[in-house]
């Protein structure tokens, strides 16, 4: 399976603003960092907020932080919302399918992924935040200026 730009967007906001929980937040900022579209992006940032995982602030000092603790956002929360579908294989019009197997064992291994997905929050995304926060400035891991 493979996810969605979408999901991935999705994911680098929220690990985004997870790295910067000491301020606001912009489309712009985010865009820069990981070098996306900000029309891509302004979709995300409002299907975020509307989900519940980002609270945004309109005006002139406005942009978006997380509305609830990076510890508290599990992976697999997040690709359930933004994904579409988790149908690996579309066995509708095949003949074989009432009697073949090949469909569980798909959902089962959907539902294996999700379940290990279940077992990370936002905030274990967040490995070394020191060095998250260099590279996302533009700085080498090692603090040296690229």
């Amino acid at each position: 399976m493979r996810l969605t730009r979408y999901t991935d967007y999705s994911l680098r906001v929220l690990i985004h603003l997870a790295l910067h929980d000491d301020r606001i937040c912009s489309i712009a900022e985010i865009a820069r960092t990981y070098d996306v579209s900000q029309n891509h992006l302004m979709k995300v940032v409002n299907a975020l907020a509307h989900e519940g995982f980002i609270e945004t602030l309109r005006g002139r000092r406005g942009g978006m932080r997380l509305a609830r603790a990076a510890a508290d956002i599990t992976v697999g929360e997040v690709v359930r919302r933004t994904e579409e579908g988790f149908q690996l294989a579309d066995c509708s019009g095949c003949a074989l399918s009432p009697a073949c197997g090949l469909t569980g064992v798909l959902q089962q291994g959907v539902q294996a992924m999700l379940a290990v997905f279940d077992t990370y929050t936002i905030a274990d995304l967040v490995t070394d935040k020191a060095t998250m926060l260099r590279m996302a400035s533009g700085q080498s891991p090692i603090g040296i200026g690229i």
